[in-house]
């Protein structure tokens, strides 16, 4: 099946080879194909050029894309999906001046949801995990992370997982699963918190890479949660398995969690609200990704990651919606982009950026996403009629997608 796709207004994020990153003042530069066509067969991209250029060819489908811009579909490199209900009690209780440590403090926060959850049944777990992919892929993301954590025991850590692989298994687009054990202490490890992590390596892991239901490993690497100590143990012991780390670091302190990250090679380092130049320095001239999650630093009224500071020091930037029930009940890429360029003062462009090519590199799908490139998977997001694409950003709060297409069919 061949759809030729005709008029397009612009053709966004066109490139011919896209083997690395961008960095630094490269994420400026986001290449535009204006009144241009593109052609996809079944689920790839094919060609693409100029309609003054467009050549003899047949297909199945014409679109005509009149005043409509196409861009690759938005990568959300880091979520939390799947969850049992919600933290809505916390919201309230942060309006009137709780902050997030003493939430968790009095049982709220990670372990809140976690009591939930291992009480959900897996079928309803799938259900309302359902529910928000489909409502995330509405919005334009094409691909996704999705992370365990909210178990906190081995059999809940598991029946999560399980859930992963089964939207896997349901729906089209790359769904890449990470292991979160270490997202908080269960309360019965209160007062032994070393016997949590002995169990998370020798009991939890082995499972779980016996299962082979996880792409990576993250540890919450943080003030009153683990220490960078623990966190190199769980890295380390993950590489034992094949399971490269991503790890949530820097969120409300700055505690050294950024140089063991990089010195483990993990793929991304993710949230950084607290960044040091000691920080800066760790990530120059490494292969692991900063991530910043701008919709949970809105929503927690919390410090935004520092863009200009990461994207002036040469470094590259992902943005990341961070979904989850607690600090971002939102999945909306959209929204995360406006936020990106009015908080965090990136232009259109490096935010563009971050979302598709930057954020396919932190989840290893740059062979395959990210871009407008030949062969790579048709996963496209159309907008409705726009001035430019800087209207996405800029229209905040606002859906102006009006077509999705994951491998090469409409949603």
């Amino acid at each position: 099946m061949k759809t030729l796709f005709t008029h397009i207004k612009g053709l966004v994020q066109v490139r011919e080879e896209s083997s690395t990153w961008l960095a630094g003042e490269a994420m400026s530069h986001l290449p535009v194909l204006e009144n241009a066509w593109l052609l996809i067969e079944n689920d790839k991209i094919i060609d693409y050029g100029s309609m003054p250029n467009l050549p003899d060819k047949t297909w199945d489908e014409q679109i005509d894309l009149s005043g409509k811009f196409v861009l690759p579909a938005w990568v959300d490199s880091h979520t939390h999906l799947i969850y049992a209900g919600n933290r809505e009690q916390e919201f309230i209780d942060r309006i009137k001046g709780l902050t997030y440590e003493e939430i968790a403090a009095k049982g709220g926060g990670i372990v809140n949801s976690a009591k939930n959850l291992q009480t959900t049944s897996e079928n309803e777990l799938y259900l309302q995990a359902a529910n928000r992919l489909e409502q995330v892929m509405q919005m334009g993301t094409g691909a996704i992370e999705i992370k365990s954590g909210y178990g906190l025991t081995l059999e809940a850590e598991l029946k999560m997982l399980s859930v992963i692989k089964k939207l896997r298994q349901q729906y089209d687009l790359p769904i890449k699963a990470t292991f979160l054990g270490a997202h908080a202490v269960p309360p019965e490890y209160k007062n032994n918190q070393k016997a949590y992590v002995d169990h998370l390596i020798n009991e939890m892991l082995p499972a779980v890479a016996e299962q082979g239901i996880a792409n990576y490993v993250d540890v919450f690497c943080e003030k009153n949660y683990f220490s960078v100590a623990e966190t190199e143990r769980i890295i380390e012991a993950a590489q034992q398995y094949g399971l490269p780390a991503k790890i949530h670091v820097n969120q409300f302190y700055a505690i050294g969690g950024i140089a063991a990250s990089v010195k483990h090679n993990a793929r991304s380092v993710d949230h950084l609200e607290v960044l040091t130049d000691t920080d800066l320095n760790a990530l120059q001239h490494t292969q692991t990704m900063p991530v910043a999650l701008p919709s949970c630093s809105f929503f927690i009224d919390i410090p935004y990651t520092p863009a200009r500071k990461i994207i002036d020091a040469g470094l590259p930037l992902a943005i990341a919606t961070d979904y989850n029930p607690g600090t971002t009940p939102n999945g909306n890429m959209n929204f995360c982009l406006s936020l990106a360029c009015i908080k965090m003062k990136m232009t259109p462009e490096e935010a563009i950026n971050a979302a598709t090519l930057n954020a396919a590199y932190a989840l290893d799908l740059l062979d395959t996403h990210g871009s407008i490139t030949p062969g790579k998977q048709a996963n496209l997001l159309i907008t409705e009629k726009i001035p430019s694409y800087g209207f996405l950003p800029y229209s905040f709060g606002q859906n102006h997608i009006e077509q999705v297409y994951i491998n090469g069919k409409r949603l």
